[in-house]
Order: structure tokens, then sequence, then C-alpha cells
């Protein structure tokens, strides 16, 4: 049986699929695909998760309509103000992992300002990664570990540079859709994830679908090499 699932990552996938699947426009789709970031929330914040971490825009993603992008900017506005009421409440924590650059700086202000309200809350740690890449994230944690005159790296001196590296590896990683592909996420924090892919779209999630997750975990074995 697999040990305690301690982090679960989400790969936000399939909703402009969905949108076209309900012959709604494709925006709409991401307002219900942001919607199910509460719903899964709520399913996970009484159990043995600790850390959920979302991938909702990835550095890639600006190659999209100008039209979408800026759809998807206001969006996370929006809701990253709501998210942040609701998770003070909850003394649930935000912390954003990605770039800065090239997002408006009042939208990563908001962001940062998420964190900033949230910090000293002691329950669940909440991950958004926005602007985000895998291969971004080590290579800007190169640039830090050159920086600090870094000579000699381990891999544990190398995890300090990752973006909040409080933020432990990904015991399970879900992509929703029906993709097989990790599109990037979380690439350090993966090498030992389990993973598992379903054919729901994103804004198709459901609780159950939480708990489904939680026991597909406990029923993998995890030898880590051994």
């Amino acid at each position: 049986m697999a040990k305690e699932l301690k982090h679960i990552g989400f790969i936000a996938d399939g909703n402009r699929r969905w949108a076209r699947s309900h012959g709604l426009p494709t925006l709409e789709g991401h307002r219900r695909g942001f919607d199910k970031v509460e719903v899964i929330i709520d399913a996970l914040k009484n159990t043995e998760v600790e850390y959920i971490s979302f991938y909702l825009f990835s550095t890639e993603n600006w190659d999209r309509s100008e039209e979408e992008v800026s759809y998807l900017m206001k969006l996370a506005g929006d809701k990253i103000d709501s998210l942040t009421k609701k998770l003070e409440k909850e003394n649930i924590k935000i912390v954003i992992m990605g770039r800065p650059e090239p997002v408006d700086p009042k939208l990563w202000a908001k962001m940062m300002n998420a964190e900033e309200k949230t910090k000293h809350n002691t329950g669940m740690t909440v991950c958004i990664c926005f602007n985000y890449g895998g291969q971004w994230e080590i290579a800007d944690a190169a640039t830090k570990a050159i920086e600090a005159g870094e000579t000699e790296l381990s891999p544990e001196s190398f995890a300090k540079y990752l973006y909040h590296p409080e933020v432990p590896g990904c015991d399970l990683i879900v992509r929703t859709s029906g993709e097989e592909r990790i599109s990037g996420f979380q690439l350090w924090r993966a090498a030992y994830s389990e993973f598992w892919f379903i054919e729901k779209n994103f804004p198709d999630i459901e609780a159950e679908d939480c708990n489904a997750a939680i026991e597909e975990y406990h029923g993998r074995g995890r030898r880590f090499g051994k």
C-alpha cells in the first residue's frame, strides 16, 4: 500500500473541450474550470492531504489567442480575490508558483497579496501554478544557485532554490481530459509521483473524484527504487 498522500497535483485540462461538448463558448469552459478549484479544496481539506497544486496557466499558454489570454488574466484576477477571502476564513495557505513576467504587474500583485494574507495560516497549503513551467522552475533555481555562489550541488541542496522549496514532492498527479502527458508540471517534484489519468474534463470534476483519487493512490505500491 502507498504511504500517506501528502501532496496531490492537478493538471487542469479539458476546459475548452468541455465547453465545446456542451455547446458553450470556449471561454465559459475556463470559468467553469476555475470554479472547480474550490470544489477540490473543499473535498480534500479535511483529509490526509496537506498540499494541493493546481496547474492553471503554463508559460506556453501565452501562445493562445489574445482574446483567450486576456479573458484568463481577468478571470484569474477575479478568482484569486474570492479564493483568498474564502481560504483566509478556513485557515488555508496560498502560495504562487510561477514567473512574474510577462504577467500584468497588477495581477501578480494580487497573487502576492494572497500569499501575504494567508501566510500565517496553519491548515492545508494550496499551490497555484500560474505562468508556470517545470523547466523554467529548474532553470530559475539554477540561476539562484549560481548567484548564491554554489559550486557543488546535491539534489537536496539544489531543491532549496525551487519555487517555495517548503512544498514537498507530489505523491500523486492527476491529469484530466484523457491526455497522458505531464506538460512540464512539477518536473522536479514529480520524480517519484504516481500518475492518474482520467477521461473527465476538469469542469466535470466533483468531490467523489477526489475521494476516488485517494483510493487509487492507496492501491498503488511505492518502492522509491527499493
